[in-house]
């Protein structure tokens, strides 16, 4: 992240993600239009003098004011319809992961592969590097690899908990005795930060995530590692 990127959210990773930032700024664009367009009428019927003691209706005002709303709404529900579509769409993935969520921690399963299974902590501020993030560093990353889909089971041990991580435009809830699944594509190598977004707890606000992107390679030289060891 570059030293501005660290005041807020980090740039998007994937296309899902993309494409909601590109339905942000389409809707904040109409919402401009609209605030500019009800503010000029509002200081125009407040600062003119024309006066009409005799106007009882203005069907082609009223017509006007009930079709382009209607416009509009379509105008947004059309691409939020569309992008809710595929934020639920799952395809054929390259590689499955099974995160549980406990109180209060992470740990993974890759299913692909044998005896592939972690828990990822917070690591405490005391034992941080230069350059770590307080709160969101996590002692065991969950490693994909760049240019696949991803499928992420999610499921908890006992209470709700909540898979997140902005930056890859995914969030699903890890509900005990249910599996909810989601699927993202990395763009680009990286490391990219979520935390818990459900109320689960005391210790609620200390459960970051931590998805690390690596190419194909080095992620199977991180597999071979792990079944070795």
């Amino acid at each position: 992240m570059a030293s501005w990127g660290q005041l807020g959210f980090q740039d998007a990773a994937s296309p899902l993600m993309e494409q909601l930032i590109f339905f942000h700024d389409h809707a904040m664009v109409v919402l401009v239009l609209i605030v500019s367009m009800v503010t000029y009428g509002a200081m125009s019927l407040m600062t003119n003098t024309y006066k009409s003691r005799f106007t009882l209706e203005g069907q082609q005002i009223e017509t006007i004011w009930t079709i382009a709303p209607a416009l509009v709404l379509i105008v947004l529900a059309l691409p939020s319809l569309r992008l809710l579509y595929l934020l639920d769409e799952v395809n054929a993935c390259n590689l499955t992961i099974k995160s549980v969520g406990h109180q209060w921690y992470w740990s993974y399963e890759y299913s692909d592969f044998l005896n592939i299974e972690f828990d990822s902590y917070m690591v405490p501020t005391s034992d941080l590097s230069d350059g770590d993030f307080r709160l969101l560093e996590v002692d065991n990353r969950a490693v994909v690899p760049v240019g696949s889909d991803v499928r992420v089971l999610v499921t908890s041990a006992d209470v709700i908990h909540s898979w997140t991580v902005p930056s890859l435009g995914v969030k699903a809830d890890a509900v005990p005795g249910r599996l909810n699944q989601l699927s993202f594509y990395v763009k680009y190598p990286g490391v990219f930060y979520g935390q818990c977004s459900e109320i689960c707890g005391a210790n609620h606000s200390f459960m970051p995530i931590v998805v690390e992107a690596v190419d194909v390679e080095d992620f199977m030289n991180w597999v071979n590692s792990l079944v070795a060891a």
